[in-house]
């Protein structure tokens, strides 16, 4: 019998949806709803620089949130507690221990939102990109549950069962902003020009 692409963890109906933007999470929000999933949007990402952009995505997953009616919480921005956070990381390429060390952090944030919260499950959209090491993110995401009881993180790759295809069709319909790097300063791409 061939296993699903997204398999849902026995009795969740509810999980803390950790959002890095609109886009990623539109595709996972609609399915979630359709499979009887409630999801609260946690948006927590001080490792996006510059402010300007930080808002910019934070306005896009809120509208999105608003118009389908959920729940949607704003994380702190502290981008300095950030920056101490991945002190001495700043030279690592993308996928490397910089990455790794970003999603301890922001994922341990989440399981304790969703600890304070009384959600159990919680998740993250940073496992829709195809930029991301799910194995990073896993490791992150086991990390954060090991360091907060009564919590469980749902370890999925998102980019299966259509969700990719799905992503693109909404961004369109939705006409979010689309950033072109993941938000930090140290994964800004130099410019062709």
């Amino acid at each position: 019998m061939k296993k699903a692409a997204i398999e849902i963890p026995e009795g969740c109906t509810e999980v803390l949806l950790h959002a890095c933007c609109a886009p990623c999470s539109s595709a996972i929000v609609e399915w979630l709803m359709q499979h009887g999933v409630r999801p609260t949007i946690f948006y927590f990402n001080p490792n996006i620089w510059p402010r300007e952009e930080y808002e910019i995505r934070k306005q896009e997953s809120k509208r999105h949130a608003e118009s389908l009616g959920i729940r949607w919480i704003d994380g702190d921005y502290d981008h300095n507690m950030w920056l101490q956070g991945v002190c001495g990381l700043e030279g690592e390429p993308e996928r490397g221990r910089r990455c790794q060390q970003c999603f301890r952090l922001r994922l341990l944030t989440t399981a304790r939102k969703a600890q304070e919260l009384g959600i159990h499950y919680f998740a993250t959209t940073l496992a829709s990109s195809r930029w991301k090491s799910l194995e990073q993110i896993s490791l992150a995401g086991q990390a954060a549950q090991d360091a907060v009881p009564g919590t469980e993180f749902w370890a999925q790759n998102w980019r299966k069962g259509g969700l990719q295809e799905r992503r693109n069709q909404l961004l369109r319909e939705y006409n979010f902003y689309n950033q072109q790097y993941c938000g930090c300063e140290f994964s800004v791409r130099p410019s062709t020009d």
